[in-house]
């Protein structure tokens, strides 16, 4: 039986990663600062430990008898737009913190696959309808955030410790992931999450406010293909950074259309500043199609998963707070 260990699995990705894994027959110890939020974790072992701190990273790779087959680093200071931008010290700080001493660590334990979860804000702005960009055109860097230095520079680190060590990398750029069980409310959500809730919040025929004036074009990914794109290309023989992502491109007022379809809702939007980010996203994802995987979930079922689950959230969050305004 293979051993894994998962880094961030109280997260929203890792949390279905681990239970990828455990179909897959795999040993899973979990590990993060916190416990998921909404769900018990799938792991046989889970350890609440603040990453950040290098002791805690030789206790998550402890074993009475030998060694992890596979480390999944997933544990990052992240969030949406919104946090991104007002968390820059916090989010380059917290993160190589993390991946400085995991990745250290995973070395000198003689881990033999290291899986890094890096992300697409490694590349420049683009406008719509540019030419597809390719892994390797993330140097000369211009990343638009300070997430996305910390990625690149967590992604050389990376690298250099498997050629030092010689253990086998394995590096994904993730496009925006939404689904099921992951954040959605208190200023880390993505889009997705967001524009579900504010939808379930207001009646048909209401109004949500969306940042900025809504044509950014964004892709989408649903969290069980992003899960079967780490679990293929960990296996896989794709040196270097990896892109995945669904190819299916929309406006974030497109995305509002869709998650109003899924509600069965009339919608009105009201733009408003905030921040939006690039203006545009488009990746090839050639490499990743190398290894069988291909989006299977479109944007519209996606939300369609999506969207009755954090409706449930947010019935329950009223009916807590009638509660206890009572």
């Amino acid at each position: 039986m293979k051993r894994a260990l998962v880094c961030g699995a109280g997260g929203f990705i890792a949390g279905h990663l681990v239970k990828r894994l455990k179909a897959e027959g795999y040993w899973v110890r979990g590990v993060d600062i916190k416990r998921h939020e909404y769900c018990k974790s799938a792991a046989d072992q889970f350890l609440k430990l603040d990453l950040r701190i290098e002791k805690n990273c030789i206790k998550a790779l402890a074993l009475p008898d030998g060694k992890f087959d596979e480390v999944y680093q997933l544990a990052a200071d992240m969030g949406g737009m919104g946090f991104i931008h007002s968390s820059e010290c916090e989010i380059m700080h917290n993160s190589v913190l993390i991946n400085v001493h995991m990745t250290n660590q995973a070395a000198l334990n003689k881990v033999l696959r290291y899986f890094f979860s890096s992300s697409v804000c490694v590349y420049r702005n683009m406008q719509p309808g540019e030419p597809e960009l390719s892994e390797s055109v993330a140097i000369p860097a211009q990343p638009d955030n300070e997430y996305g230095w910390e990625k690149l520079y967590s992604e050389r680190m990376t690298m250099a410790y498997g050629r030092r060590y010689g253990m086998t990398i394995r590096i994904a750029r993730f496009q925006n992931c939404y689904g099921a069980e992951g954040t959605w409310i208190g200023g880390r959500e993505k889009a997705p999450a967001a524009i579900c809730r504010k939808i379930a919040e207001v009646a048909d025929g209401g109004t949500i406010e969306v940042w900025g004036d809504g044509t950014a074009v964004r892709s989408y990914t649903h969290v069980d293909d992003m899960v079967d794109g780490i679990y293929r290309l960990m296996h896989s023989n794709l040196d270097g950074a990896v892109n995945i992502g669904c190819p299916e491109y929309v406006t974030v007022n497109e995305l509002v259309t869709v998650v109003a379809k899924v509600a069965h809702k009339t919608i009105n939007i009201k733009h408003v500043t905030g921040p939006v980010g690039v203006k545009s996203r488009n990746f090839s994802n050639e490499r990743i199609y190398s290894t069988g995987w291909k989006a299977r979930v479109s944007l519209t079922e996606g939300i369609a998963r999506t969207y009755p689950w954090i409706l449930k959230q947010v019935k329950a969050r009223k009916r807590k707070e009638k509660k206890a305004a009572a």
